[in-house]
């Protein structure tokens, strides 16, 4: 009784210092975490309010973000000192339970007490903290979500619609008011007459400097092409690039100048000032556009990015021009009506024939990408090949073109004007920037052609691919906030991967894949230096086989591997402890499914182990013969005569028959055998053949060669030299050479080296006759036996040729 209450005042004592430590270990005070639970409050009461507006929504979800930061922080205080602790009590051992139990010794179970007072003391604020994280967390995808769901209302909001007449005369009226009041609105600070004495000089200088960079610098960029082309520049490509942005940057600066300049008189308001920033602006993507379309669309067929012919390129550079033309013009118009007060049909109205226009072009650039063709095509054959993912990819951009140009006049229309606006400037944007990516990665295949020195051979290269992937993954948040992502969804869905995911116990982030693959790589880069000095510096100086060394090293290589996989998974924080149920799981299904992918692997690390064969034996595995060229742990590649490489399974090598010809040394015999004719001295044969077997310099004598003569076959006396080698990959050789002595001496010792002869004979040729003859046939046929058998008969009168073995013969 006395034991229980002490536990809950304890209990009740470390509640306390939790909730101290929490706001401790939070970095926050008590007003810290007033602020929060005002802030949380607060935003879930304006989250049930309808009137709540979007900007005060954006506020809140910052400050709520900022929180949500601390509280994740804070979930990761005393980490160590945690896990030391759950440590701790796990080498006490399990506490006894049940009431046979033997009851663990006062001062274990003091010290058992002390470390769970410990950890509970130092995991209450941090599981509060995450609590709160929790909170915050749902807090923001609220938000998040009432913020998207009014963009998505918003953008099915109906205007009327701009084909009643009635609407256009006030529009035009509206436009002229805002623009009027842009034009009347007084400048920030007085006295402008002399602010213009002040400022004009400033004003004059800018003006000047900016006409002359926009009137000249496109000149100026093509006189610089052309002297790097005169002098024969190295990389021109890379060059004419370089100097092609200065289309860009020299003609922007101009246009900011001129705004700097209007800006200085002094004598318009503060959103006429705005207005000329913006135009600025406006002006340089124009500018880029225009860049890319020349990229892209370029007036060189070899330049060109794709496979279009010159009247197509020339009208989608114009088309190009006229949608980023209207697209300036309609966002000037927008933010002059937004300094107004217009009715809500004013701006749909004047938007309408800018929409119909960027339409037209935008459905005649999507005809032209249509017709896009695989570089790879011969139109000359009649045949069509199959087109490449590029050209695929932008037939079917030329197809969305097209619907996204029916749909937008359709939508403005019928009064769905923000449905309109949310469709066709995204998708000439998307078109850019895919065009931009385009040109950066031809831009990248130039250089690696001018590092590498193949040229334009290297536009087909591996890394340039890789490179434009790279930069197509780099545009993708670019697109998303073209198509009306908001940065916060973006911001949130990057905090959201950094966070990682968890398996089991373990939290899991990218983080921890970085420090895995750096020290991963750490691991293998040192595994493979250590390998080239055995190779190269160590072990040539041992007595080792070249079969012993190639083990060392390759075994070296997977231990190395295994460590190094083994120290990033340890370094990067990753438990596997709770894969181990999954793991067992699964081997079950690993064993039955990869048992001839492990068998493999373990014959593999016998062969290496054990070394019945090496690198370089001449080997006989089933019907295949050749020289070891490869063990690797799953398989043995070997290169036969034919110079072909023949992959075999480790499991044959360990569970099947082989013959290793030069496991050891490379002393091995040959058997040659040699037939001579009946009736020829055999004991001059055996001689001859043992005298050119002795001769030989490959041929060992001792033991000596062995002539035997082992049988009588049925068209000659069969003798076999069998004799061994110094170097039983010299065989054929031996071979060769011993066969064109025995052919020159049995010549001058006339020995006669027979050959095999047959003789056919027709018992009844009277049955090939056919059935049905005429009588003239039928008398000829007669004629003809007659003849036959007086021949038969003068033969067996004859002595018989054929009796006869020699070198020369009949068959009949």
């Amino acid at each position: 009784m006395l034991m229980s209450v002490v536990r809950r005042w304890l209990a009740i004592g470390i509640m306390v210092l939790a909730m101290a430590q929490a706001a401790m270990a939070q970095g926050v005070g008590a007003s810290e975490v007033t602020r929060w639970s005002v802030a949380a409050a607060a935003a879930e009461q304006l989250l049930d309010s309808e009137n709540s507006t979007e900007q005060r929504l954006e506020i809140l979800r910052e400050e709520i973000v900022a929180f949500r930061t601390d509280f994740r922080e804070a979930t990761s205080q005393n980490a160590a000192r945690i896990t030391t602790l759950r440590e701790q009590l796990a080498a006490l051992g399990p506490e006894p339970e049940g009431e046979g139990a033997t009851p663990e010794p006062p001062d274990v179970a003091a010290n058992r007490e002390e470390l769970n007072a410990q950890l509970q003391t130092l995991l209450i604020p941090v599981q509060r903290a995450e609590a709160e994280f929790v909170r915050a967390d749902a807090i923001v995808s609220q938000i998040d979500q009432t913020l998207r769901e009014r963009q998505t209302e918003q953008l099915l909001e109906t205007t009327p619609s701009p084909l009643y007449p009635v609407y256009w005369q006030p529009a035009l009226a509206d436009f002229k008011a805002a623009l009027a009041g842009l034009w009347r609105e007084k400048p920030e600070a007085g006295g402008l007459a002399s602010d213009l004495r002040q400022t004009l000089p400033v004003t004059l200088s800018l003006t000047v400097l900016g006409l002359v960079l926009i009137l000249r610098g496109r000149v100026w960029s093509q006189m610089i092409v052309n002297s790097l082309h005169r002098f024969g520049a190295r990389g021109f490509g890379i060059w004419r690039f370089v100097v092609s942005l200065l289309r860009i940057f020299l003609p922007f600066a101009g246009l900011n100048l001129l705004a700097l300049a209007a800006i200085s008189t002094g004598a318009f308001g503060p959103r006429l000032d705005e207005m000329f920033l913006l135009f600025a602006f406006l002006g340089g993507m124009m500018l880029g556009v225009r860049w890319v379309s020349e990229r892209v669309f370029s007036r060189d067929d070899d330049e060109a990015l794709i496979s279009l012919g010159p009247q197509d390129r020339r009208a989608a550079r114009f088309h190009v021009s006229v949608i980023t033309a209207l697209i300036v013009v309609a966002a000037l118009i927008a933010e002059i009506f937004d300094a107004g007060d217009p009715a809500p049909a004013s701006k749909p109205v004047l938007m309408f024939p800018i929409t119909v226009l960027a339409a037209v072009s935008l459905y005649l650039i999507g005809k032209i990408l249509g017709r896009v063709t695989d570089p790879g095509q011969d139109e000359t054959l009649g045949t069509e090949l199959r087109a490449s993912t590029l050209a695929r990819m932008i037939r079917g951009l030329g197809k969305g073109a097209m619907l996204i140009a029916v749909v937008t006049p359709l939508l403005a229309a019928l009064g769905y004007f923000r449905a309109a606006d949310a469709l066709l400037p995204p998708y000439f944007m998307t078109l850019t920037l895919l065009g931009l990516v385009m040109a950066l990665q031809r831009f990248s295949a130039d250089v690696y052609g001018a590092v590498t020195g193949i040229g334009v051979q290297a536009r087909d290269a591996l890394w340039p691919v890789l490179f434009g992937f790279i930069l197509l993954l780099l545009v993708m948040p670019l697109l998303a906030l073209v198509w009306g992502v908001r940065v916060n969804d973006l911001t949130e869905l990057w905090t959201v991967f950094l966070r990682g995911f968890s398996v089991g116990e373990s939290q899991i982030s990218p983080t921890d894949f970085i420090a895995f693959a750096v020290i991963f790589a750490i691991g293998y880069v040192l595994t493979r230096l250590v390998q080239s000095a055995l190779r190269n510096n160590v072990l040539p100086k041992t007595r080792l086989d070249v079969g012993g060394q190639n083990a060392i090293v390759s075994g070296l290589g997977y231990v190395g591997i295994f460590l190094a996989a083994l120290a990033a998974i340890t370094g990067a924080g990753i438990d596997l402890s709770s894969l181990a149920i999954v793991a067992g799981a699964l081997s079950v299904g690993i064993g039955f499914g990869l048992q001839n992918i492990v068998s493999n692997f373990v014959s593999g690390i016998i062969l290496l182990i054990e070394r019945p064969i090496s690198e370089g034996d001449w080997i006989e595995v089933g019907d295949q013969m050749g020289y070891v060229r490869d063990i690797s742990v799953r398989s043995t590649r070997i290169e036969t005569f034919d110079r072909t490489d023949v992959i075999v399974p480790n499991a044959d090598l360990i569970s099947g028959t082989v013959t290793n010809y030069t496991r050891g040394n490379t002393v091995g015999r040959v058997i040659i055998p040699v037939g001579v004719a009946y009736g020829s001295d055999t004991r001059q044969v055996e001689t001859i053949l043992r005298e050119i077997a002795e001769a030989h310099p490959m041929v060992v004598l001792t033991p000596p060669p062995a002539v035997l003569l082992l049988n009588f076959g049925a068209d000659a006396l069969e003798f076999e030299v069998r004799c061994v080698l110094r170097d039983v990959n010299f065989m054929m050789v031996v071979k060769n050479d011993f066969n064109h002595e025995v052919v020159a001496r049995f010549a001058e010792a006339g020995i006669e080296i027979p050959f095999a002869q047959r003789d056919v004979w027709l018992r009844n040729p009277e049955a090939l006759r056919p059935a049905m003859q005429s009588p003239e046939a039928q008398d000829h046929t007669d004629a003809v036996q007659t003849a036959e058998r007086a021949q038969k008969a003068d033969d067996d009168i004859a002595p018989r040729a054929d009796d006869r073995t020699g070198p020369k013969g009949a068959t009949s």
